[in-house]
């Protein structure tokens, strides 16, 4: 597990570092991994693995192949969008380079005419948004929180970019509010009184509360504070990635707050009072969070869910019953 902050660079250098490398081995190599991998792990727990293949899959009937779909041998690397490529092709070289499929690169709040592997999508009538865990070097860090719940500031504490309605929204709402201490770390905006300098992971962690709003798509930082003794803070999600959002259950992994925020007051004096209950919050988010922690679970899913595409638009064949 990495912390984000000062060593954030050097996880993104040893993730390029080991990715390039990967890049000098063959392709024949991986193409019979998922076979190997099936055979590591009993019955019932692949079971368990295609329910979330399933939700991350919905497409539940054969799929025509598209004329504009482009191989799997097309994917290339570019000089923009390189953690998704990386994260895109650790997956579909183990498939045949023959077969084809589309990707949609970067933070997609849409649901694509046609059935296309993502990172992110709406939560709802989602069916063609395949989603595949890309991006997953910015996405998916964990923290070893050693600061018990109770040693914590009552503060709700917010470090982020601000230029998206929501969060522009929230800011002129609580900004100087004495229970917030917010930040915006972007410049060049009409609203740059809220400029402040990033926060350390060390320093968001000393506070019971922390803003988790969300952006272009997701909140970004939900995962890493999801595994925290803090409690993330936000409204209902409208979008989901690889972590599963649109399962997430309002007070129980998080604090919810309405779309307007003007019950954010309340909900934050509640849970001060009632501790007990903010950290059952906190340990039912820890447990959520665990499910993703497996890198072996996680790249067989990945593979599985890619298998299921490829299986219901005929191209491959399977041994696999995704459709259970």
């Amino acid at each position: 597990m990495r912390f984000f902050g000062k060593n954030y660079k050097n996880v993104k250098f040893f993730y390029y570092l080991k990715n390039y490398l990967l890049l000098l081995i063959p392709n024949f190599f991986f193409r019979k991994t998922l076979n190997k991998r099936l055979s590591n792990f009993t019955k019932n727990v692949i079971n368990k693995l295609i329910e979330r293949v399933n939700y991350y899959n919905k497409i539940d009937s054969e799929v025509k192949v598209d004329s504009t779909w482009s191989k799997l041998s097309d994917l290339k690397i570019e000089k923009k969008g390189k953690t998704y490529f990386f994260d895109a092709y650790s997956i579909s070289r183990n498939f045949s380079p023959k077969l084809k499929c589309n990707f949609l690169f970067g933070d997609i709040d849409y649901v694509p005419n046609k059935p296309s592997f993502v990172k992110s999508r709406p939560i709802n009538n989602n069916q063609n948004s395949i989603l595949l865990k890309l991006n997953k070097v910015r996405h998916f860090q964990y923290v070893v929180d050693n600061i018990e719940l109770e040693n914590k500031a009552d503060i709700l504490f917010g470090r982020a970019a601000v230029f998206q309605k929501q969060r522009v929204d929230f800011y002129k709402k609580y900004f100087n509010h004495p229970m917030c201490d917010l930040g915006q770390i972007n410049r060049g905006t009409n609203h740059d009184q809220w400029v402040k300098k990033k926060a350390s992971l060390n320093t968001h962690l000393k506070h019971k509360f922390i803003l988790c709003i969300e952006g272009n798509d997701v909140a970004s930082n939900l995962k890493w504070v999801m595994s925290s003794n803090s409690v993330a803070v936000m409204p209902k999600p409208k979008y989901e990635s690889w972590f599963m959002e649109g399962k997430l259950i309002p007070n129980y992994h998080y604090i919810l707050i309405k779309d307007d925020y003007s019950d954010l007051e309340e909900k934050l004096n509640y849970y001060k009072k009632n501790t007990d209950e903010l950290k059952r919050i906190a340990k039912n988010a820890n447990l959520y969070t665990n499910q993703f922690r497996d890198r072996n679970k996680e790249k067989l899913i990945s593979l599985l869910v890619m298998e299921k595409f490829f299986k219901l638009s005929k191209q491959k064949k399977s041994s696999v019953n995704f459709l259970t």
